[in-house]
């Protein structure tokens, strides 16, 4: 290309100015986007996505706003890609049903259609799987989606400044910056944050324009984004475009003449120096060490694995690279009013007088301000409207005001909507506060609201509505805003107290202006109210977060609005500090991602239930799986799981005493061997919302604060327990459905799932269906069942959580059958997992013949300290132990948390002597067993379901003890063996001879 000073001499300043509407004229009209509905709509973020892009285009001064068309299947896309001239891009996941989103992009390809396919992936191992062993050439580009919508927009404007960056520069010179990174999740972070800054500063110029083209011209001549992946690629685009290269941002190992060059950032950085010493470079690695070589040659330096990444980032771009409202009038030309937006417009439209309606209906003003406000098919179905057609004034009036409306309901209709006091539904609606995300707990309920809204089927059930609880979501820029406003990042970053993360979090200022929101919408709801988590990264396809945040209760009773609004605020601020709580952070470290990434939006939700004296809770409440790791015949794993329990669900989700049944076959009983079983292992308490309690400062640390466990008696006098209950007769040693007769009483649920007081197996399969419907994938779905409703005498069913399931795709069937016990450590036929792991030298077990259920505590925090010291010499470890793994009743095992057994690559569960194990699958622990693919085994001894050769292991010479713990270590690996398929497992004691 020409020299830069060149072209100006040549082509002349002006010139420049003259040709600002030529530029970017490659623009992404329409985009095809091929995924399941529940990926879309994490796209898609209910509509927010739209309204980002249009704002951003706004700025820009592009009127073409990209549409949007989505289809479920690949089939579906390709036939409608074969129209050549109607999509500019094709955005595609890997879950289309139908093919391998792969064999999508090569027939893409084969029908000789020039269409950019780009790959959007959810998750790293799931996307290095495909890399690892597939061609990617007929891809233009692979991006991870990591929470941040924008980096749809990244992804538009990185195909647009690829096909234009030629012209663009050509003609009038715009600058380019170049980005080296091969690492698909660092670069799906930094385009988003790259093009925004990139967007604020195209703003921020626009102000100093000497005339409208030189605005312009500013607006849609920002910097080109180019970003390689291999020297090659940005060598040819320096030498392209050198003297209009604005900065390099780059990582230092990448490709190299087909190889990786652990130093082909450096070499490039050199190269670009040598040339043109005054181009800003930033040269990124893992490795500390370079940052001297760095500063050699001139470049700044980041080093990739901080916690701060991004604002460096962005603090590097920042100090180195230098649309109204209708207007109501008379015929004569007095304004008589004024709307900013559609509910000052239906106010006003009832206001002013009948000369000005006729004025502009006359004139079709009313069609065209909706026309510009993108509400297009209200203004097609006004624009053939004439006045003529109507017999009054008043009957236009009230036309405009009926068809206002309308269209109101209609879009907050199974969507999010901005909180309004004046409009909010306190007993339907979903609302958000603030902007950002929803965040992933959040998104799932607002997705499954309007799959619930879109097909109708609240009212399925006779006498039965199914409801997603009202809500109100506080979006994560007003968790940015606090910890902004109040200059926490860095202290919660490097904090290692989360009482003392708590303390500073509770006395920070909460932001003035979501302050007035709350304050509004508690003058609306009277409700008991549940403070729940919903980050970035919570209930994400691979990685839910489960458990690891706060939720909090509170009655939300007090006669005072300030109080009963300290007390909210009290609570999200506690929601907010356990993005930071060190059990948060040990698990964060376990995944592709670090904290300063993770940001958190809360909701704040109606608790389904009814009150009972000073208690509140639901009839019952519990968890179900559409998919069963370990099913019974004649049920089979597609039948799915469910899990309920009397009053909240906290008893489900930590694996207490509560029933398990499928909702195909609900007369079988899953859990107790005999009537036995049954008195001793059934639900003996409830969990309750203390109405009682003032809404005041409780205990800042308690996660029982303001709950209260009450025993079956209370239940009973509440009539909440004739539902779910049976009567245990000692004289005639047998038990009967339901509290007729005199007995111990016993939660059973028998009257549902026997006798069908209440549709329960029926809404489950259905919901279940709905889910897997929606996000192509296994779900599991929180609920909570109120049989007492008060509103129109119909039962609820609550709908609290919604989240895609980690489900393993079997793909080799290993032989565990048939083989010598005397060469295995462990044997079982309930094994969540699948493969083969051979890498495992390391065992930690509760000893058997020192361990007390009456210590499972001090076991479990034995178990973490060498969960620690095997964590921090990276090796994984098999942990073997009696009970049930992580639940909140120490008697029913040992209860770890998650951080404390993080390292663990295989985990055997064993009953008890006089106690069998049930696998606790409803429970947040396991979900993120799952997750993680941690092999899970389950032994059961007393009914012969499996072994563990406890004579063996004991006979072993430890490396360590504790007092409940040992340490045995191998100097040749275990090999677990795990065939998904059948769902059983074998693990194999060590090769060598001498292991003991």
């Amino acid at each position: 290309m020409k020299n830069f000073d060149q072209l100006l001499k040549d082509q002349g300043y002006r010139y420049r100015f003259h040709e600002f509407q030529n530029l970017m004229r490659f623009r992404i009209r329409e985009v095809l986007l091929v995924s399941s509905l529940y990926d879309s709509f994490i796209l898609e973020e209910d509509g927010q996505l739209y309204d980002k892009v249009l704002s951003e285009y706004r700025d820009m001064n592009i009127r073409q706003v990209p549409g949007l068309t989505r289809v479920s299947t690949g089939r579906e896309a390709l036939e409608m890609a074969a129209d050549k001239d109607r999509f500019d891009l094709i955005v595609i996941t890997l879950n289309l049903g139908d093919m391998d989103a792969l064999q999508f992009a090569r027939k893409i390809k084969q029908a000789g259609l020039e269409i950019p396919v780009v790959l959007m992936a959810y998750e790293t191992r799931e996307l290095n799987e495909l890399l690892s062993k597939r061609d990617f050439s007929d891809l233009e580009k692979v991006f991870m989606w990591q929470g941040d919508f924008r980096v749809l927009i990244a992804i538009l404007k990185y195909i647009e400044d690829k096909r234009n960056v030629d012209y663009d520069t050509l003609s009038v010179g715009v600058q380019s910056i170049i980005v080296i990174e091969d690492n698909v999740r660092f670069y799906s972070s930094y385009l988003p944050m790259i093009y925004t800054e990139l967007f604020k500063h195209a703003q921020s110029l626009i102000s100093e324009g000497v005339n409208v083209p030189h605005k312009l011209l500013r607006r849609r001549a920002r910097p080109k984004i180019l970003q390689c992946e291999t020297y090659e690629e940005a060598w040819h685009y320096y030498k392209s475009y050198e003297d209009c290269i604005l900065g390099v941002i780059s990582d230092i190992e990448f490709p190299r003449e087909g190889k990786r060059d652990p130093e082909a950032g450096i070499r490039f950085a050199r190269e670009v120096k040598a040339s043109h010493f005054d181009i800003p470079i930033l040269l990124q690695s893992d490795h500390e060490g370079f940052a001297d070589v760095a500063e050699e040659i001139g470049a700044s330096f980041l080093l990739k694995s901080s916690p701060t990444l991004l604002n460096d980032l962005r603090r590097f771009m920042v100090n180195n690279f230098s649309f109204g409202d209708f207007a109501f009038f008379l015929p004569h030309g007095v304004e008589v009013g004024r709307a900013s937006n559609l509910r000052e417009f239906e106010v006003k439209l009832g206001e002013v007088p009948d000369e000005s309606i006729r004025f502009h209906a006359e004139r079709n003003h009313f069609s065209n301000w909706l026309k510009a406000r993108t509400e297009f098919w209200l203004a097609h179905q006004l624009r053939p409207q004439k006045v003529t057609d109507f017999g009054s004034i008043a009957e236009i009036r009230g036309y405009l005001i009926k068809a206002i409306r309308d269209l109101q309901a209609r879009r907050s209709r199974g969507s999010v909507t901005d909180f309004d006091p004046d409009s909010f539904d306190t007993e339907s609606d979903f609302a958000r506060i603030g902007g950002g995300s929803l965040g992933g707990k959040a998104r799932g309920l607002a997705f499954t609201k309007r799959l619930l809204d879109n097909l109708k089927i609240k009212d399925h059930f006779k006498g039965v509505r199914l409801t997603v609880p009202p809500a109100l979501v506080l979006g994560t820029e007003v968790f940015d805003q606090f910890l902004d406003d109040n200059r926490l990042w860095d202290f919660a970053m490097e904090c290692e107290d989360d009482a003392e993360i708590l303390r500073m979090f509770l006395e920070a200022r909460f932001p003035r202006n979501m302050r007035k929101d709350l304050k509004s919408y508690l003058d609306l709801v009277r409700y008991p109210l549940a403070v729940r988590s919903s980050s970035l990264l919570e209930d994400s396809r691979y990685l839910p977060f489960a458990g690891v945040y706060r939720t909090c209760m509170f009655p939300n009773s007090h006669l005072k609005l300030s109080i009963r609004l300290e007390a909210l605020i009290r609570n999200v601020k506690k929601v907010y500090a356990s993005t930071f709580s060190q059990a948060a952070k040990a698990f964060i470290k376990a995944t592709p991602y670090r904290l300063e990434e993770e940001k958190m939006a809360v909701i704040v939700q109606k608790l389904v239930g009814s009150q009972h004296s000073r208690r509140f809770y639901p009839d019952f409440a519990g968890v179900a799986r559409s998919y069963n790791y370990y099913p019974r015949p004649p049920m089979t794993s597609d039948d799915g799981i469910a899990m309920v329990g009397l009053g909240l669900g906290r008893l489900v989700i930590e694996g207490g005493e509560v029933i398990r049944f499928c909702p195909v076959y609900p007369k079988h009983d899953l859990q107790f061997a005999d009537l036995k079983d049954v008195l001793k292992n059934s639900q003996k308490g409830f969990y309750a919302l203390d109405m009682d309690e003032p809404d005041v400062e409780l205990a800042p640390g308690d996660i029982d604060a303001g709950l209260i466990k009450s025993a079956l008696d209370l239940a009973e006098k509440d009539g909440t327990l004739a539902n779910i209950g049976s009567t245990y007769s000692n004289e005639n040693q047998s038990i009967t459905d339901g509290l007729s007769r005199p007995g111990a009483r016993l939660v059973t649920f028998a009257p549902i799932l026997k006798s069908g007081l209440f549709p329960l197996p029926d809404i489950l399969k259905l919901v279940m269906d709905i889910g897997k419907w929606g996000m192509s994938s296994p779900v599991e779905i929180e609920f909570a069942v109120n049989l007492s409703s008060s509103t129109e005498e119909l039962k609820e069913f609550g709908i609290v959580q919604v989240r895609p399931l980690v489900k393993s795709q079997e793909a080799v069937e290993l032989e565990v059958d048939g083989i010598d016990e005397e060469s295995l450590v462990c044997h079982s036929p309930q094994v969540l997992g699948n493969g083969l792991i051979s890498n495992i030298r390391d065992i930690v077990m509760v000893d058997p013949e020192r361990f007390e259920r009456s210590r499972s505590l001090e076991a479990a925090a034995e178990v973490g300290v060498y969960n620690a010291e095997l964590a921090s010499a990276e090796r994984q470890y098999l942990l073997i132990g009696m009970g049930r793994w992580g639940s909140a009743d120490s008697w029913l095992g040992i209860p770890v948390t998650w951080e404390q057994i993080s390292g663990a690559r295989v985990i055997i569960e064993t009953g008890f002597k006089d106690f069998r194990v049930v696998p606790s699958q409803g429970t947040h622990f396991f979900q993120n067993l799952t997750s993680f693919q941690v092999g899970y085994f389950t032994v059961n001894p007393i009914v012969k379901e499996g072994f563990v050769d406890w004579d063996w292991l004991t006979r072993l010479e430890p490396e360590s003890t504790k007092k409940y713990t040992r340490h045995i270590h191998f100097d040749e690996p275990l090999e677990v063996r795990m065939n998904g398929h059948s769902n059983k497992g074998v693990i194999f004691k060590p090769r060598a001879e001498d292991v003991l």
